[in-house]
């Protein structure tokens, strides 16, 4: 095991860009709401650098990049609705697993250690991926970006899950792929470790000083 894992008792994982690659689905249902509403698509290279902070923030930024300003609250609810439609239509058609998690979640979870999922993603499409992916065994609790009354950066859902779990937070883990996972689990008095890999808006995620960095999940294990 990783050093970093020595009295680790919880490890939380993000899902998009840490465990998954999404973007492919992702943008291919932005691409069509977009295309619904009359406005030009704006492909997964930007779409790739949009996400990470909830659907919503996600459209509102394809929107702003459509019309050049700011959209107003209500077409942001229209295309917003939109996207989730399009999305639940097709939520893992083409998301599949970073190499190494796998056996990083496997290995962890042979090692007694308890794992958690918290996203910013509407947790109604967490179990699809999941199951399309074959890692829904591993986790004992799933949050996502509308569970409780506030997300990631907020340290929120980290508590919540380490309190769910009687884990005091100096044992826990949180695991992702940007600035927002690391912030949180900061402020939850995790441990955090980054992989460079995923969405962090262009930015190196060591930046954001986590713990420690690994190219791959497996090197956890």
């Amino acid at each position: 095991m990783h050093a970093l894992l020595s009295d680790i008792r919880l490890v939380v994982f993000d899902l998009d860009g840490t465990l998954v690659d999404s973007v492919p689905d992702l943008a291919a249902a932005v691409d069509t709401a977009l295309a619904d509403l009359a406005l030009p698509m704006p492909g997964e290279a930007k779409v790739r650098d949009w996400v990470g902070n909830g659907s919503r923030i996600l459209m509102e930024r394809a929107l702003e990049d459509a019309l050049g300003e700011a959209p107003a609250a209500a077409f942001l609810d229209t295309a917003h609705e939109r996207f989730l439609s399009r999305y639940g239509e097709a939520p893992c058609e083409r998301t599949r697993l970073y190499s190494g998690v796998g056996e990083a979640l496997a290995g962890l979870a042979a090692s007694g250690r308890r794992l958690a999922l918290v996203t910013n993603k509407p947790a109604a499409f967490i179990a699809p991926i999941l199951r399309a992916t074959g890692i829904e065994r591993y986790f004992g609790m799933c949050l996502g970006g509308d569970s409780l009354p506030r997300r990631k950066p907020d340290p929120l859902p980290l508590m919540h899950v380490a309190k769910h779990f009687d884990v005091a937070p100096a044992h826990c883990l949180m695991v992702g792929d940007s600035r927002h996972d690391i912030a949180a689990g900061r402020a939850a008095g995790f441990r955090t470790l980054a992989v460079p890999y995923g969405y962090n808006h262009g930015e190196p995620v060591a930046a954001s000083r986590p713990d420690e960095v690994v190219e791959s999940l497996a090197e956890l294990v």
